[in-house]
């Protein structure tokens, strides 16, 4: 038995790049403790603590489309939404516990709590790399 350490999925809306084009194919691996470490210690990071999951992500992501690198630079750039996207699959990939998130029903708007199972768990929603 292996252990999948790499995933891919699309982002919603994609990284639009200096020439127009759209990356969405992302492929995310599993975090390392030196990853959390080494991004704590990043002056960015140390300087203001918001930007702790741009410099984390940009560790991880292994690719974004068709772009030669994945940098805090290109991290910075992705839409809000995107980027609350991949935070997630971070942890969910980075956990053995569920999550617990807040949504809102796009019907009717009521808020509520799902459980989430981490990614990789029954193989339903990440690729094998």
């Amino acid at each position: 038995m292996s252990l999948q350490i790499e995933f891919d999925f699309k982002l919603p809306r994609g990284f639009i790049d200096s020439s127009g084009i759209i990356h969405q194919e992302v492929r995310m691996r599993l975090a390392t403790a030196l990853d959390e470490i080494e991004a704590l210690q990043d002056v960015r990071v140390q300087a203001n603590e918001a930007y702790l999951p741009v410099v984390l992500l940009s560790r991880v992501i292994v690719r974004l489309g068709k772009l030669p690198a994945v940098t805090p630079q290109v991290v910075e750039n992705l839409f809000a939404s995107d980027m609350a996207y991949l935070e997630d699959v971070y942890l969910r990939l980075n956990t053995q516990e569920n999550v617990r998130l807040g949504v809102v029903c796009p019907h009717c708007s009521g808020k509520f709590d799902v459980q989430v199972s981490p990614l990789g768990a029954d193989g339903s929603e990440a690729n094998e790399a």
